[in-house]
């Protein structure tokens, strides 16, 4: 609280209707049909093809709820019958099967039955943890404010909001409109701490090369955000990054430019230990039409934690 003067805090409370979403003809679900009905299944989907349509691919079009199998012919509401689709796409298909409106598209046609089959689990995790989540907010003291997923979408559509976490963040709760919209945003994504795994293999199982024993190597480890100054050489510079560590002693720093290879541990000092976590400072800007496309620009605060390298190839 010292560093980031928090007052109050807004969750998005969201909850999967696991059962709803496989049978949506379930009888007695009066509760959807409120001003949020559709909402969370229409999230749901649009996370689930990468908010794009299926069969060409297109972003940044209006995107409209699909059924691979037609009704028509007997397809279902199941959440595992339904993708997303452009109007032009979805006008092409009308009433044909999936394999007769992809009959030259082998490939795609083998993608998409893949993606149908991929399982709920992200929403059960969801599910399960979300209370959990929201005592452990209570106990700051703090005011908490709840919502559910589909309202925050319903929050950003008047406004034109486009999609992004940062936005969606933004959107939670009661929002009547929002400022300062440029205002840099600090992404935090899990990367890890590495792998217990310290053979590689090829693609018939055998060995192809290992990783070293230990993790740290004169005293840095993969992951650590550090700052290495090389003041002579082709490249001497300034870097400022996540290094992967080389029993050489040779490190590789990937920066916000780019990866930076050979770079001694001696001029390398040690800014932030390896926690699982990687960092970045990224300035998003509100643009209509830019629905998941904010334009974005990473500045050199850190970066998302590398994996350790191949210490030793075996021939």
């Amino acid at each position: 609280m010292r560093w980031v003067p928090i007052t109050a805090l807004s969750q998005e409370l969201a909850r999967f209707d696991l059962q709803q979403m496989q049978n949506p003809e379930i009888q007695g679900a009066e509760y959807q049909h409120g001003t949020l009905f559709g909402y969370e299944v229409r999230e749901y989907l649009l996370e689930k093809w990468d908010r794009k349509c299926a069969y060409c691919d297109a972003e940044n079009v209006p995107l409209e709820i699909e059924h691979l199998h037609p009704k028509a012919r007997g397809g279902s509401n199941r959440v595992s019958n339904l993708t997303i689709a452009c109007v032009p796409c979805n006008r092409r298909k009308g009433v044909q099967t999936l394999a007769d409106f992809l009959a030259d598209e082998p490939e795609r046609l083998k993608k998409i039955l893949a993606q149908t089959q991929t399982s709920l689990r992200d929403a059960a995790a969801v599910n399960s943890t979300r209370w959990a989540l929201f005592q452990r907010l209570k106990a700051t003291g703090l005011n908490v404010e709840v919502a559910s997923g589909g309202h925050t979408q319903f929050n950003r559509h008047p406004l034109q909001i486009p999609k992004d976490h940062c936005w969606d963040a933004a959107c939670v709760g009661q929002v009547d409109a929002l400022e300062h919209g440029q205002q840099p945003v600090l992404r935090i994504q899990a990367t890890g701490r590495g792998s217990y795994q310290r053979t590689r293999l090829n693609q018939y199982g055998f060995p192809r090369g290992f990783l070293m024993r230990q993790k740290q190597v004169q005293g840095f480890q993969t992951g650590d955000r550090v700052k290495a100054v090389v003041t002579t050489g082709k490249k001497m510079g300034l870097y400022l990054g996540r290094v992967a560590v080389r029993a050489s002693g040779r490190f590789n720093i990937k920066t916000a430019s780019g990866l930076v290879q050979g770079i001694s541990h001696r001029v390398c000092t040690l800014i932030q230990r390896a926690d699982g976590y990687g960092y970045s400072l990224t300035k998003i800007a509100l643009e209509k039409g830019a629905a998941g496309m904010g334009q974005q620009s990473v500045a050199a605060l850190s970066l998302p934690g590398l994996k350790a390298e191949v210490s030793r190839a075996m021939g």
